[in-house]
């Protein structure tokens, strides 16, 4: 029962999943899911000897919805949480904000990990999924079946299951105004890249079409000490598709990073 519901803590604010004992790590997902989306990470990562940190995004799981405004309403209670050295993973929008606190200096950031990250969309994408966050009302409980086929295509999964009852339960405020800062972004700018000290890795799946492995490529050799790495057979959804092959990618960085 990965995708079961967890107990959570409050923090500043956000409400959080938080297990485990050892150097934290700081899990943030995307738009329209919660922490339980990192079902597939939470145990191996406790195992390993990490005390593990899932906020839900604001609006979504059982963070309360206040009117964000912009990426940074999003990202600073996340920076307030980096009170200790930390790790930050962030997944799709998540993957934004980590690499946006990341690229503030933060000392106590020890790596940073993008997950099916953009940067840089061409401009067919941009178009289009600026008219996917206009199309939203903010009042009614989007269809998720579209965004569900560019997930996971037409496979039948527990996986795809626990998604679809995610985007469901989501607040559809909070749901328009954290897909409306995602599209609007294009991701962390190149100074921004340029600017991340620490060790930061990008991993994007094969077969993803809108995070793709030219933009995790592009991002690692912008940032100092990046890297890149591609999942095959892998797409949007990897963390919780093909969370064996992640988790030994990412046991290993923080392993470097904690050393």
């Amino acid at each position: 029962m990965t995708w079961k519901t967890r107990p959570r803590s409050e923090f500043g604010g956000l409400a959080a999943i938080d297990e485990g004992a050892g150097p934290l790590v700081v899990l943030l997902h995307g738009v329209g899911l919660r922490a339980e989306a990192w079902g597939g990470q939470i145990g191996p990562l406790v195992s390993a000897g990490y005390r593990v940190l899932c906020p839900d995004m604001v609006g979504h799981g059982e963070t309360v919805f206040v009117d964000p405004d912009g990426l940074d309403s999003y990202a600073a209670p996340i920076a307030d949480l980096l009170q200790e050295p930390a790790v930050l993973i962030g997944h799709s929008m998540g993957a934004v904000l980590a690499t946006r606190i990341a690229a503030t200096g933060q000392s106590q950031i020890r790596g940073v990990v993008g997950l099916n990250a953009i940067f840089q969309r061409s401009a067919q994408a941009q178009d289009a999924i600026l008219a996917r966050a206009r199309a939203l009302d903010g009042v009614n409980v989007n269809d998720p079946s579209v965004t569900l086929h560019r997930w996971f295509g037409g496979k039948v999964s527990a996986e795809r299951d626990a998604c679809e009852q995610w985007l469901r339960d989501v607040d559809p405020r909070a749901y328009k105004a954290a897909y409306t800062a995602f599209a609007e972004s294009d991701g962390p700018t190149a100074a921004q890249l340029s600017g991340i000290a620490c060790p930061a890795l990008f991993m994007t799946g094969a077969d993803e079409p809108n995070s793709t492995p030219q933009m995790s490529r592009a991002m690692a050799e912008l940032a100092p000490r990046g890297r890149a790495e591609v999942l095959s057979n892998a797409a949007h959804m990897m963390p919780m598709t093909h969370a064996a092959e992640v988790n030994a990618i990412l046991l290993a960085f923080l392993q470097e990073c904690f050393s």
